[in-house]
């Protein structure tokens, strides 16, 4: 299927916002609507469920349902907003949910997405929210003749995206002006660790390149839960003598950014978080995060990260030293290698070695 052929039938439903995170399922939809689509007003924000604050908002201002698209593991950000404001027994705001579908049952993917790729039709069974599973050949016609039917009783309507829906697309690359390669940069944090210092990676690429890199024991790959290694590494250091080193990413900074608020107020000695900020996520596709040119040193620092610093050259990155509770951000480039290693241990299998490191 072509993603402008999914774009036209979501703009016949008189939608003009679509709004959401970036998706590897939905790449091709998300390229296409970032780089082409002209009629439809399109906002990447920070976590799936500011994209449905966004949709209540459009429906108070016009009377037009909007469009949200996530992946799967998002569904989650969603719940609160959708049961307690967007729900028919609430404020009854109908919105069309585009939703890529990892861990679907009989597909092979990673282990992050599986128990979420399981329960992803359950879980809008449990919310009331209808929705159709489609892939290349659906019969996009008569599934959005349902939705509309839907969307005008003002409720909300899932769209559930198979994997290789899309046709590939060319020419939607995006990059950034940094310097610095992201992959060489975390062989220098490594190499700049000690002996007992401990790593804990955000999700995606980020620990895909510490697991090729760094001693696996000592490394806690947050292989799912964006956003939330801060906070993991945060649990570590309050009950650890060790140092933590938690190494995160712009986006997923971006996603749960009060955790900076709650991290400098509790200004742990033993922690230092370094942000590799690329402006995008590129993990999922490299479409830009939709906050490029923030400043996260400078939100650290107003949190109350008492050590801050930006680097942005070889040379400053060769000056770089640990100091007590410090927040780093490092800007990269937004690249990666195509044939990085994916963990061969299972993700228990990590816990269970870097809890023995601990000991």
């Amino acid at each position: 299927m072509k993603a402008e052929f999914l774009a036209q039938h979501i703009k016949q439903l008189g939608i003009e916002v679509l709004t959401g995170v970036p998706d590897s399922t939905l790449k091709e939809f998300c390229d296409y609507i970032n780089s082409e689509e002209k009629d439809l007003v399109h906002y990447t924000v920070p976590n799936e469920g500011s994209a449905v604050g966004i949709a209540t908002g459009t429906y108070l201002s016009t009377g037009k349902p909007a469009c949200v698209y996530m992946q799967n593991s998002g569904i989650g950000n969603t719940v609160n907003p959708v049961t307690s404001i967007a729900n028919a027994e609430v404020y009854s705001i109908p919105i069309l949910f585009i939703v890529g579908y990892r861990g679907e049952p009989g597909i092979k993917d990673e282990p992050q997405h599986k128990f979420m790729g399981r329960i992803t039709e359950k879980i809008f069974d449990c919310l009331e929210i209808e929705y159709a599973v489609i892939d290349g050949n659906a019969n996009l016609d008569e599934v959005f003749g349902k939705i509309k039917n839907v969307l005008e009783n003002k409720k909300q309507f899932a769209l559930i995206v198979k994997k290789d829906t899309f046709e590939k697309r060319t020419g939607a690359d995006y990059s950034n002006k940094n310097k610095l390669n992201r992959e060489q940069v975390i062989a220098e944090i490594i190499k700049k660790t000690n002996d007992n210092d401990l790593i804990v990676s955000t999700t995606g690429k980020i620990s895909r390149e510490v697991y090729e890199l760094g001693n696996r024991s000592k490394c806690f790959l947050t292989v799912g839960g964006m956003g939330h290694a801060s906070m993991i590494a945060l649990g570590i250091a309050k009950k650890s003598k060790k140092r933590v080193i938690c190494i995160d990413g712009d986006g997923a900074a971006l996603m749960h950014m009060g955790n900076l608020a709650f991290i400098g107020k509790q200004k742990p000695k033993n922690l230092i978080h370094i942000c590799l900020n690329n402006e995008a996520h590129e993990s999922v596709g490299g479409m830009p995060t939709g906050a490029q040119g923030l400043k996260y040193s400078d939100v650290a620092k107003v949190c109350g990260y008492e050590n801050v610093c930006v680097i942005q050259t070889a040379e400053e990155l060769e000056k770089l030293t640990f100091n007590d509770f410090a927040f780093i951000e490092i800007k990269v480039a937004n690249t990666s290698r195509d044939d990085l290693l994916r963990p061969k241990e299972s993700a228990l299998e990590n816990a269970m070695n870097f809890m023995k490191e601990l000991k």
